[in-house]
């Protein structure tokens, strides 16, 4: 299956204003990219990468006095299969998880595991733990909280959309992150590409996602609160501990975004 997908986002700026941007797919996709993925600027403006602690690619640009439009447009090579399912899949001991791995038990600026601790472990003590728990968390979580895009709030936490049960993607994954993490389930934030593919279209605009992985039997699972249901298309762009590791665009001053597009859909025109 060959996926479409891009963007363009436009910023406005009085004065020149840094930028950092997490725009680009992740590394772990690039032996599946059959176009060249480049960031385009309108003004051209100097940009460069650099990748961060978590593996991201991130980009550096400044926003000129006026403003820029980021744009993107790539084709990348998907199996076409939804979420491998690995309900045999067990938990660990916290002594046996690797060095590496353990990040993804602690607390983070939107996963607040010591006000969620109490709570995670009188609604889910009682599972079995390894995937089924896991599968509890998600279960709980997508009938939880209510999505709406009315409900974003750039700081809404996890504690936060467990108490107003309302939220975007994001802070389905950040309370179900948060849940896992209090069951001694390491977890981690992902954020990319998800169209509509083999599902019923969305009759709103598209939009970035937020889906979470977990570390069972040894290697990483994707699990998705919001739609808790495998999907197919999935294109990372970035992960790590919460929104804070994975932001779109973080602005080192003021600037007002003014325009918001993302596309990605199957590409039925070209071969595979």
């Amino acid at each position: 299956m060959l996926i479409q997908a891009g963007y363009r986002i436009s910023f406005e700026a009085e004065i020149a204003t840094p930028m950092m941007a997490m725009l680009s797919v992740h590394p772990s996709r690039y032996k599946d990219l059959r176009t060249p993925h480049r960031i385009r600027s309108d003004p051209d403006v100097p940009m460069y990468d650099y990748v961060d602690a978590f593996g991201n690619v991130c980009t550096r640009v400044t926003i000129p006095a006026g403003g820029l439009t980021l744009s993107c447009d790539f084709a990348v090579e998907d199996g076409g299969l939804p979420d491998l399912q690995s309900p045999a899949a067990v938990q660990h001991r916290i002594e046996d998880l690797p060095d590496d791995v353990l990040v993804y038990l602690l607390g983070s600026r939107y996963c607040e595991t010591d006000r969620l601790s109490e709570t995670a472990w009188s609604l889910f003590g009682h599972t079995t733990p390894g995937w089924d728990r896991v599968q509890a968390i998600v279960d709980f979580t997508h009938d939880h909280v209510e999505f709406g895009y009315h409900h974003a709030r750039s700081t809404k936490t996890a504690w936060d959309a467990h108490q107003e049960q309302q939220g975007v993607c994001r802070d389905f994954a950040h309370l179900a992150i948060t849940l896992c993490r209090c069951m001694n389930i390491p977890a981690r934030y992902c954020t990319g590409y998800l169209g509509d593919i083999g599902v019923p279209a969305v009759d709103a605009p598209m939009d970035f996602s937020a889906w979470f992985d977990v570390y069972l039997n040894g290697s990483w699972h994707t699990f998705d609160a919001r739609h808790n249901h495998p999907r197919v298309g999935r294109i990372l762009m970035a992960r790590g501990r919460d929104a804070t590791d994975t932001a779109l665009t973080t602005v080192f001053g003021r600037a007002e975004l003014s325009r918001f597009e993302v596309h990605t859909e199957e590409n039925r025109t070209s071969a595979s």
